[in-house]
């Protein structure tokens, strides 16, 4: 029995310390992270919102760090699933909208779980999205567009960044709440989506506050309303989805960065803390808004939490639906 506990104590010892070694291994990696290039990939095409970001914060973090941060433009799940199977080493990140969460519901193939291969970093912004139509579609308001779509059901469609972007969720959430058919047309990415409703060829697109302004102020498109919880100072007369045709809509666009699963924990949170860091600084801050976002950082466990929660909740609408992949 002596030798029994000799032996067990024995192995909590050396439990303990390999403990210690990989704590300290873990801090000192953070200590001497970054030491060479570092990339941010987007999984949607330059000009987007996500994009944007990026370049925003590469450009900051490149000071900060003393190392270059690029962003590499991705698009779709190609991009999302390269990062998935990247090194954890905090040198391949990836800033993604939260249409994250409904790839695994979307694609029956998918190479990648978007919770289990994924680590949280931080969230960066979340960024209200404005339903735009074209100019001369007989709805002027957000009822009647809901009128239209009831009245012609299957006729009317409406444009995304792509399946699985913010854009995507935010219709298609409207779709549901407000009970019409609506085709679903994914673009390459947010320019040509918008495009396709300046043209008509697309009858809806939601998107960022910006675009729906100096859109709307040329004619191009006629921005119906916003899915926020509450109007935006840059869009005082367009109301809410909520208040406009449909209560009880509720939608958060949010962006973050994530790591691949694995990345040690003193790296997750200095990169956490420093994209704090940068959103705080006030000429970042006011890019953002310029563009329509809203700074809104967290911890890494903060941020894993809502990509498990919002994972659950969309893929429970998706499926509902009849949208999971067959």
């Amino acid at each position: 029995m002596k030798q029994f506990r000799k032996l067990s104590l024995g192995i909590a010892a050396v439990a303990a310390a390999s403990m210690g070694v990989i704590g300290q291994t873990s801090s000192a990696s953070a200590q001497a992270y970054p030491n060479q290039l570092v990339r941010i990939v987007v999984p949607f095409s330059a000009g987007s919102i996500t994009d944007g970001l990026a370049r925003i914060l590469a450009d900051k973090l490149t000071g900060l760090w003393k190392q270059q941060v690029i962003v590499e433009n991705r698009p779709g799940l190609p991009g999302t699933t390269a990062v998935a199977k990247s090194a954890p080493d905090g040198y391949t990140l990836m800033l993604t909208s939260n249409g994250h969460t409904i790839a695994g519901v979307l694609n029956k193939n998918i190479q990648f779980d978007p919770v289990k291969d994924f680590a949280g970093v931080s969230r960066v912004a979340s960024v209200p999205l404005v339903a735009i139509v074209p100019p001369d579609l007989p709805a002027k308001t957000l009822k009647e567009f809901v009128a239209l779509a009831k009245e012609k059901p299957g006729q009317l469609n409406f444009s995304s960044a792509g399946v699985a972007s913010t854009s995507f969720l935010s219709a298609e959430i409207f779709r549901q709440s407000a009970n019409i058919n609506l085709v679903h047309v994914p673009y390459k990415g947010a320019p040509e989506a918008v495009t396709a409703v300046v043209r008509g060829d697309a009858q809806m697109y939601f998107a960022p506050i910006p675009s729906a302004q100096q859109l709307g102020a040329s004619g191009k498109v006629r921005p119906l309303a916003i899915n926020s919880d509450k109007r935006v100072p840059q869009l005082p007369d367009v109301p809410t989805i909520a208040e406009a045709a449909v209560p009880g809509y509720k939608y958060e666009s949010w962006f973050g960065v994530l790591a691949p699963a694995g990345t040690p924990p003193a790296i997750l949170a200095k990169v956490s803390q420093d994209i704090a860091t940068t959103l705080k600084m006030p000429d970042v801050s006011a890019k953002l808004i310029a563009q329509g976002s809203i700074p809104a950082p967290n911890t890494p466990s903060e941020f894993n939490a809502i990509v498990k929660s919002d994972t659950e909740r969309y893929g429970t609408i998706l499926r509902a639906a009849g949208l999971g992949a067959k």
